[in-house]
């Protein structure tokens, strides 16, 4: 029988996450401390709380306006962490946001506290900032990291 999946503590995803702070912007990077964009952070996160990734991320767009029939980021997010409801997503937390209307989720933050968040913005690097109402109507999806 196998054991059920239980999440990660958000607390030490939000250490991990933190760790982060002040890298620089690089598109489809993720070293910490030399570059990441915002799946970048999502990936360093994962290998220090999860482990390895479970396989290779294609390259993408950097188009936020990007529409189309899938969800890909939310696709590959499903088959390694658990969806929850975007209004049940707390601290330790990723969430998938939607930068333009009926676009497809292409930016990734991980919630810090009940109204903060941390993203890798470009020209700002890995930057934690408030979740303001602007910021919240845009999550699409929420899912959690997993405990090793």
């Amino acid at each position: 029988m196998t054991q059920p999946l239980a999440a990660a503590d958000p607390a030490r995803v939000i250490v991990i996450a933190r760790s982060w702070l002040g890298t620089p912007y690089h598109d489809q990077a993720s070293l910490r401390g030399v570059g990441c964009d915002c799946l970048g952070l999502a990936r360093g996160v994962w290998r220090e709380v999860v482990g390895p990734e479970p396989f290779p991320i294609p390259p993408y767009s950097r188009d936020w306006g990007e529409t189309g029939p899938r969800e890909v980021l939310a696709e590959g997010a499903r088959h390694m962490m658990p969806e929850i409801a975007p209004a049940d997503a707390g601290p330790g937390a990723l969430v998938l946001f939607r930068m333009k209307p009926r676009a497809i989720a292409k930016h990734v933050g991980i919630l810090t506290e009940p109204n903060t968040f941390l993203h890798a913005y470009e020209r700002l690097g890995v930057i934690e900032e408030p979740l303001t109402l602007s910021w919240r109507r845009r999550i699409a999806f929420a899912f959690l990291f997993l405990q090793r």
